[in-house]
């Protein structure tokens, strides 16, 4: 066989290779987690075998926050709300004291009107609950988020509840779900062909770039000065176990191209630290890999 032909298939076995080593490192990173461990990624012009059940369900917590913020800067865009519009905060908003909200803890007694812009930069820079409950209400509901995600033609991720019913009922948690597959599918989206404006998606990216929930989880090991625009989710933990830590981020790699990433853990016995060092090990495997 000549070279020109060889040539084709070395470069074949080369990336089936670099392929079945990242998802080799993958499983290896998760079984730290001591729990299930969800994994997707997507990036243009190059395929990653990053899966790990990525069709399964995972509990969600604060990373639906993301999908409530692209649901108001759409009805923003629809001339339903606007950015300046005040919103008052009201005693029935408050969310219970081990949820965080800065917003409750400035006005502990609530009754203060907010911006819909501020109550976005709470949800999603700060993860505030009772600014995305806000926002929540102001939009309808738990409802009328699901369908906006619906209507973007995403499937799997599923929006039921507040953060106010999330901590009174901790059975609920399940409930606000998503896929990893399914997410890495809307941070694709937003990437690529934002259903949002140009101005909108990137005070967007910019408010999850202003984060600093997930400084320990999927930027923690990237290079220097890497803009990652993420959302972090993460429950409480009952009887030594954590239902939830999460990260989900538009990763920008040198070459302008965006990663779409999204890892979840779920039911792990782990500590704090393992669990965000799972999420950091997994997404510095990735890059590289992205990179490469």
């Amino acid at each position: 066989m000549s070279a020109a032909r060889l040539f084709p298939l070395a470069l074949l076995a080369l990336t089936l290779t670099a392929h079945a080593q990242l998802s080799s490192d993958i499983a290896r990173i998760a079984d730290q987690a001591h729990g299930r461990v969800g994994v997707a990624c997507s990036l243009p012009d190059k395929a990653l075998d990053c899966n790990l059940n990525a069709g399964d369900s995972f509990p969600m917590q604060s990373v639906y926050k993301f999908p409530i913020a692209m649901a108001t800067l759409h009805a923003v865009e629809e001339h339903h709300l606007h950015l300046h519009q005040q919103v008052r905060f009201l005693p029935s908003d408050l969310i219970a004291p081990d949820q965080g909200s800065p917003l409750r803890d400035e006005h502990p007694q609530a009754n203060v009107d907010v911006s819909i812009e501020e109550l976005l930069h709470l949800a999603v820079s700060q993860s505030d609950g009772v600014a995305s409950d806000i926002l929540m209400r102001t939009l309808g509901g738990a409802g009328a988020v699901d369908d906006y995600v619906r209507h973007l033609g995403i499937h799997g991720i599923h929006i039921m509840d507040t953060e106010k019913s999330l901590g009174t009922d901790v059975k609920l948690e399940d409930r606000n779900s998503a896929e990893p597959r399914a997410m890495a599918a809307l941070l694709r989206l937003v990437a690529d062909r934002s259903p949002l404006t140009p101005e909108h998606t990137l005070l967007l990216l910019e408010w999850m770039t202003a984060s600093h929930t997930g400084d320990r989880r999927i930027k923690a090991l990237l290079p220097p000065g890497t803009v990652v625009a993420d959302k972090t989710g993460t429950s409480g933990t009952a009887r030594n176990v954590t239902n939830a830590t999460n990260d989900v981020a538009l990763i920008t790699l040198p070459d302008g191209r965006k990663l779409a990433l999204a890892i979840f853990v779920a039911d792990s016995a782990a500590p704090a630290a393992t669990r965000e060092q799972v999420i950091a090990q997994i997404a510095k495997a990735v890059y590289d890999a992205a990179t490469h």
